[in-house]
């Protein structure tokens, strides 16, 4: 026993030393884990906090999208609104006008559409369309046409169409409303629905802005979209 009591003494060293160095590790995770503890929850609470911003910055955008779309409505519909006395004329040839619109239209509108005699277009003004005169052989740009009277714009597109075809000089000559580029690209989304009524030989109408009215065994239905 007494051989072996300085080797107990040599071994209880190195135990003690390892034992002071596990605690000293364990300490240290835990204060690893506590550390890191805190920056999760730091990580989540600013998470929380970018999630509710981000979420409030959503809704304030779809809400500031709906202000734009109807902003953008309600300036196409003045647009359009400005334009109700207007009508675009397709067909007349270049340099016909003679550098006065107004006369050349007034003096030939009549005869060509064959209005009652003594009808007063009471043309305000006219002008060819602002695109760059073309070159010769393509196609001339319209003539827009504001008119004093909307009764007088109606007459006359109200006679082109029952002519069916207008013919000036052996020139197709086409009448139409003069409307914003928005309406029309709203108004050509039925050609494909206008050309198929008109094949099954059913009565429609298309009305403004952009409703498409049908008439069909007594009933008249009216369609605001063309998926409807």
């Amino acid at each position: 026993a007494a051989d072996l009591a300085p080797l107990r003494s040599e071994l209880a060293g190195p135990s003690e030393n390892i034992s002071e160095d596990i605690t000293t590790t364990i300490v240290e995770i835990k204060q690893g884990n506590a550390d890191i503890l805190r920056r999760l929850a730091s990580i989540e609470a600013h998470l929380s906090d970018s999630d509710e911003r981000l979420t409030a910055a959503e809704m304030k955008i779809e809400s500031l999208a709906l202000d734009v779309a109807d902003l953008c409505s309600r300036l196409d519909d003045q647009e359009n609104r400005a334009r109700r006395n207007n009508v675009q004329i397709l067909g007349f040839p270049e340099g016909v006008e003679w550098g006065n619109p107004a006369q050349f239209l007034g003096e030939t509108l009549p005869a060509l559409l064959k209005l009652p005699e003594g009808t007063d277009l009471s043309i305000e003004r006219a002008h060819r369309s602002l695109a760059p005169r073309p070159a010769p052989g393509q196609r001339p740009r319209p003539f827009i046409v504001k008119l004093l009277c909307f009764p007088v714009k109606e007459l006359l597109l109200k006679s082109a169409r029952e002519l069916g075809s207008v013919e000036w000089e052996g020139r197709n000559i086409l009448f139409f409303p003069d409307l914003s580029k928005a309406l029309q690209d709203r108004r050509r989304l039925f050609l494909l629905v206008k050309k198929i009524l008109r094949e099954k030989k059913v009565k429609y109408g298309l009305f403004y802005p952009a409703t498409l009215k049908i008439m069909y065994k007594g009933e008249t239905t009216a369609f605001g979209m063309v998926e409807e």
